[in-house]
Parts: C-alpha cells; structure tokens; sequence
C-alpha cells in the first residue's frame, strides 16, 4: 500500500528527516497523554514508571509515527505504551533479580580477609573440578548453574530426555563431592 492510499492529517506532517515534526507529536501529547498516563499508571502501578513508558512511547511516535495511518494512532499508542511498560517491568525484574544476587554474593561485614581467602580457594577448586567432568556432564552442570536453566529446559535444548538431564547432573555432583573431598 502506497504512502498516497494512507490518508494523513496534518497531526501526522513529517520533516524532511523522515520523522514527525516536533510540534505535530506535541500536540499529539496533548491530545492521548493524560489518557495514556491513566493506563500505564493503572499497569504499572507505579507513576514514574509511567513517564517513562509514555518517553519512551512518544519517542517512538516522532520516528516511525509517519508510518502509522491517522485512523490507527491511537490504538498504536496504547500497543506501543503497553510493550514499553513490559519491557519496563522486566527490566525492574532483572534488576531487582541482581540486587538480589549481589547482596547474597557480597561477604558479610567483619568477615576477616582469610574468610573470603578460603571461599576464592574453594571457587577455583569448584571450577577445577567441573573442568574435569566428561563433556556431557559439564554441559548439564554448566547449564544448571550458571546459566540457571531449569531441567526441562537443558533436556530441550540438549534433545536428551528430561530423566538423562537429571541422571548426569546426579552422576556429575557425585563425581564432584568425591573430587572435592580428595583434595582437601
């Protein structure tokens, strides 16, 4: 469908740069703002988030809005400030997930140099030890811990059965523990 077929308003009057002119998206603002303010805000719950979302969704609007038809602008907006607040929100998922992380990984306060000595120690023999598994067993072992996929996903992604995912991740800590206690 041609750019001809795709009536515009003047709303929609695009710059010489291929955008929407700074003051058409204004006055779109103006127009769905409030409206979009009052669902990202019911979706979010949370109004900061919201700015953001409607930034990020009116940035949008002033590069590819010259591609949206007049008729379909509105419900564009609400899609596009709907996949911005998701993607918000996974964002503060993956964020909160690491403050997590980092708080349990940080060494207590007082914990005495030869404390965190000892656990770079036991790290690098673990690390060792898992250098040494046969292949299979390292993949499982890998997956599981450092790439925190679940047991149906490794079996997937290995085409292995879900009862052999767990099998060589039973074999492989076994071989670990016993590892692990010979050299020490």
């Amino acid at each position: 469908m041609s750019d001809e077929n795709c009536p515009k308003s003047d709303a929609l009057t695009v710059a010489e740069h291929g955008r929407i002119e700074p003051a058409a998206v204004a006055e779109l603002y103006a127009r769905y703002g409030v409206e979009l303010q009052h669902f990202l805000v019911g979706l979010l719950r949370d109004s900061q988030l919201a700015a953001d979302a409607i930034q990020a969704t009116f940035v949008k609007l002033a590069e590819q809005g010259h591609t949206v038809r007049e008729q379909t602008l509105k419900g564009w907006l609400f899609r596009v400030a709907y996949h911005e607040a998701m993607w918000l929100r996974r964002r503060q998922a993956v964020d909160t997930a690491v403050l997590h992380r980092t708080a349990w990984d940080r060494t207590a306060v007082g914990e005495s140099a030869e404390v965190e000595l000892v656990r770079a120690e036991t790290r690098e023999l673990v690390r060792q030890a898992i250098g040494e598994l046969p292949a299979i067993q390292r993949q499982v072992v890998c997956m599981r811990i450092y790439e925190e996929k679940t047991f149906a996903v490794i079996a997937a992604e290995l085409n292995i059965p879900l009862g052999t995912a767990l099998a060589r991740m039973r074999t492989a800590l076994i071989k670990l523990r016993k590892k692990l206690e010979d050299r020490q």
